[in-house]
């Protein structure tokens, strides 16, 4: 769930709720960021980062919105672009959706899936070379 508040003389600022099971322990937790998208960011972090840590390293570096076929209107479906990266290298992602905040939390999701997958395989050459 995302809430934006603004009260006449401060800045706007939004809060995301989130709620994910991970190996079988449920988390629900919320983060506020200065738009939407950052919010639904920190709150998945903070919901992953107890159960992942090398997560922590992820740094978001861009984000972009596409409109696809905007006859549409608002209506349209939106392609949503991040590219994120840690100390040794940097990755995009991709989600695609009517609801551009469902297609920031694919593309969110799978920056921090790609990290996990991308640490386990640099794992496994290190064992398989010693």
């Amino acid at each position: 769930m995302i809430d934006e508040k603004k009260n006449e003389d401060e800045a706007p600022h939004s809060e995301a709720t989130i709620k994910l099971e991970v190996n079988g322990v449920v988390e629900h937790t919320a983060a506020e960021g200065n738009g939407p998208v950052n919010a639904l960011d920190k709150a998945l972090r903070k919901a992953l980062e107890r159960f992942y840590p090398p997560i922590g390293e992820v740094q978001l570096i861009d984000f972009k919105v596409r409109v696809l076929a905007g006859v549409q209107g608002t209506a349209a479906k939106v392609r949503v672009l991040v590219e994120s990266g840690d100390s040794t290298e940097k990755w995009g992602t991709v989600g695609v959706s009517e609801n551009v905040i469902e297609a920031s939390w694919q593309a969110l999701v799978d920056a921090l899936e790609y990290k996990l997958l991308k640490d386990s395989r640099t794992r496994g050459r290190r064992k398989a070379k010693g």
